[in-house]
């Protein structure tokens, strides 16, 4: 379960990263909203850490020990 929300939060944070491209070059800077973009973005990127260590203090992944 823990596995699912994490790709589901990269692709939230990829198109996220996407649509703030967009409405920079649709907008030419004029808007807020690329800045609500990259809050957004900041925001999803911290949620995805803070879910990676749960998954990783849980067990439900783990580190690669080869080098």
């Amino acid at each position: 379960m823990l596995k699912i929300a994490i790709v589901v939060l990269l692709i939230a944070v990829i198109a996220s990263l996407f649509s703030g491209l967009f409405f920079l070059i649709h907008d030419g800077g004029k808007t807020r909203r690329v800045v609500n973009s990259l809050a957004i973005r900041v925001a999803l990127s911290v949620l995805l850490l803070v879910l990676l260590l749960i998954a990783l203090w849980s067990g439900s992944i783990t580190l690669n020990p080869t080098p």
